[in-house]
């Protein structure tokens, strides 16, 4: 997911200054991945990676220790349903994560492009 031109211009400095932000502007759910779909903790209610777009996301290094490597993705759901998930990457990725987000595209992206989209690139 390295192309820039999908991600808002904001830079945030911290992971917490942009998940405060991302509320601010309409990602007020917070998801996780479940059993292979998406769920809101919120809700509860559950998405298929078709059923979603991320619509931006923002990566964090920790500047003095590299466990602190995060990375927020703001998304949206069918029925207009916005939120956030927030996972490592790196050697500390969930798999299960990963695996799942390989299926929803970008704001942007054509099929095509999520179809050559690689794991490594996530």
């Amino acid at each position: 997911m390295g192309n820039a031109a999908n991600r808002r211009q904001a830079d945030y400095s911290t992971l917490d200054r942009a998940l405060r932000e991302l509320a601010a502007s309409g990602f007020v759910d917070h998801f996780r991945v479940s059993d292979g779909a998406l769920r809101s903790i919120d809700s509860g209610r559950r998405f298929r990676a078709v059923e979603l777009v991320i619509r931006e996301y923002h990566r964090f290094e920790g500047v003095s220790d590299p466990d602190d490597m995060s990375i927020v993705y703001g998304i949206e759901g069918q029925g207009g349903v916005r939120g956030t998930l927030v996972d490592a990457y790196g050697a500390y990725a969930d798999p299960a994560v990963s695996a799942f987000l390989e299926g929803v595209p970008m704001r942007g992206q054509s099929e095509r492009a999520r179809a050559d989209r690689r794991p490594s690139e996530a």
